[in-house]
């Protein structure tokens, strides 16, 4: 479809390594982003390195893990938004957008939006990626993205 013009581009979401590399090394078109979930707790570093290597956008969804396990009070994040007068929010998509990684977010709220879009007005050092790197678990605070029935609850509330 994207030859014959009718698609602009092909997204997939949840790809990780494994299944994303089968789909680019079987199949004449690469998709262009893949959409996994990206938060301080769940970093996504080998997806990363495979989605760069295929030219695939990384897309980072729910980057603030619903709020799960304390993250917007998490000390590390704390001290480094009130450095910058930011809020731990901010510094987290201060710290996605460094990262060259594309950030869908959502707020029903004007404030938040507006909130959301003032992280250029400054920059993490080397320390603090650092610091917040240590933050990694290398799973999910709350989805097991492996287990079938998980997976199956999670898709029914958000359809």
């Amino acid at each position: 479809m994207q030859k014959e013009g009718r698609l602009l581009s092909i997204g997939v979401s949840n790809f990780y390594p494994d299944r994303l590399t089968d789909l680019v090394l079987n199949n004449e078109v690469a998709p262009q982003v893949n959409q996994v979930e990206t938060t301080p707790y769940f970093q996504q570093w080998e997806s990363h390195e495979c989605m760069e290597k295929y030219g695939v956008v990384h897309q980072a969804w729910g980057p603030f893990s619903e709020g799960m396990d304390n993250l917007f009070e998490n000390p590390i994040l704390l001290k480094i938004a009130e450095k910058y007068s930011k809020s731990t929010g901010q510094v987290i998509l201060r710290w996605l957008y460094d990262r060259d990684i594309s950030i869908a977010c959502r707020s029903m709220k004007e404030s938040r939006m507006k909130e959301n879009m003032d992280i250029f007005d400054f920059e993490l050092s080397k320390e603090e990626i650092e610091k917040i790197k240590e933050l990694d678990r290398g799973e999910s605070p709350w989805i097991d993205h492996n287990d079938p029935e998980t997976v199956e609850e999670f898709m029914e509330e958000i359809i």
